[in-house]
């Protein structure tokens, strides 16, 4: 018998380790099942994640909406909720009908240009020898062009059935909004912890808002002097390339230098001159580069405070799991995980690792949780 409590003390570490290896299985598990949906149900999840910035951005405006006066009368909540709705599904069509319009045009003149093209990009390497220039022009008319412009064409095509999912996400968001402070302290149990989760929720609200509209601004700028740099050259598909200019803007680090690329490209191959095409590419990189090296970090300041290497991540993991739409959405989601991870204890190393100076939130400071109160028999000094 005497030997029971050291055979007992001599298999709790085993047991703690058992239940480490179940809790790291476990983890490993959940998280291939987290990722297969996220893969199937793909264009459910973007549409989704997709109105909930949109919802956010227009919270704002069904505020403005109700301190609006007719006469006397104040506008209700539910005309500014339906205004709002009216007014997202606006923008949103109007935007596929926009980019609907500039595929087909990229299409048309991607079939104009094919051969010119082949010819112009293997005279780029026609200085390291005439071989090496057939082969490029080989490998580059061995290229099917027929499946990529099907895909394109499709993709244009589902922009606008996403359209309609995201307005309607968007208005049952509106309608839940009434009672989603209500569901909260329900759901949190504690008024307290209820008002916390919704300064964090702000927090969420405020940079990604702030994020959008700043990128929103930046990339109309660039997109905007793109179209005039290629109008002052008379060169073709100046919309299309201000257009796919404002896109990829919304990519950091990497969608302005693919765009700067393209915009290059395009003017070399129609011209055929390589003067014009340098010409191009040197003013639309001062472009790039004052834009995002100046105003971008001016407008922003210190909203994000994201670490760069997190950055390029996060774009890898998304563009592996949603495709291009990813990379537009890796930077909002990874705000909002680092926010969130930097108010779980458990998980703030998380949210430390995604900042830049290791400080993820210096909005909200972390609230203690109350201590359970004492007994007064406990409390009170024996006597």
């Amino acid at each position: 018998m005497s030997d029971t409590p050291e055979t007992d003390q001599s298999t709790r570490p085993e047991i703690s380790e058992i239940r480490k290896a179940q809790t790291w299985f476990l983890g490993i598990i959940a998280f291939a099942v987290i990722l297969f949906l996220l893969v199937q149900a793909k264009f459910l999840l973007i549409s989704l994640a997709i109105a909930i910035m949109l919802f956010s951005l227009t919270s704002d405006a069904i505020n403005y909406f109700q301190r609006m006066r007719i006469g006397s009368a104040r506008v209700s909540i539910w005309i500014a909720s339906v205004l709002a709705v009216l007014l997202i599904a606006t923008i949103l069509i109007s935007a596929s009908l926009i980019i609907i319009a500039q595929a087909n045009t990229v299409v048309v003149t991607i079939l104009q240009y094919a051969d010119p093209a082949q010819q112009a990009v293997a005279d780029l390497v026609g200085w390291m020898g005439a071989d090496v220039e057939t082969a490029v022009l080989d490998w580059l008319k061995s290229i099917q062009l027929g499946p990529y412009l099907s895909s394109l064409a499709g993709q244009a095509g589902n922009i606008a059935s996403g359209a309609v999912l995201v307005t309607l996400f968007v208005g049952f968001m509106f309608l839940e909004r009434l009672w989603f402070p209500t569901k909260l302290a329900s759901l949190m149990g504690d008024e307290r912890r209820a008002r916390r989760v919704e300064r964090i929720i702000s927090s969420i609200i405020h940079r990604v808002n702030r994020y959008l509209v700043v990128k929103v601004v930046i990339s109309t700028v660039t997109g905007a002097l793109v179209y005039a740099v290629m109008t002052f050259f008379a060169l073709d598909l100046a919309m299309p390339m201000a257009v796919l200019t404002f896109i990829l803007n919304f990519i950091p680090n990497i969608g302005s230098i693919v765009a700067t690329v393209v915009v290059a490209l395009v003017s070399y191959v129609q011209t055929g001159d390589a003067f014009t095409g340098l010409m191009v590419l040197s003013i639309v990189t001062v472009i790039q580069f004052t834009v995002g090296q100046v105003l971008d970090p001016l407008l922003l300041g210190k909203t994000l405070r994201l670490s760069s290497f997190g950055i390029i991540a996060s774009l890898a993991f998304w563009a592996a799991v949603w495709g291009i739409v990813g990379m537009f959405l890796a930077v909002p989601i990874m705000v909002s995980v680092m926010i969130i991870c930097s108010h779980i204890p458990r998980v703030r190393p998380v949210a430390i690792l995604l900042s830049r100076e290791g400080l993820p939130d210096l909005d909200l400071e972390m609230e203690p949780e109350a201590e359970p109160a004492k007994d007064t028999a406990e409390a009170r000094p024996s006597s």
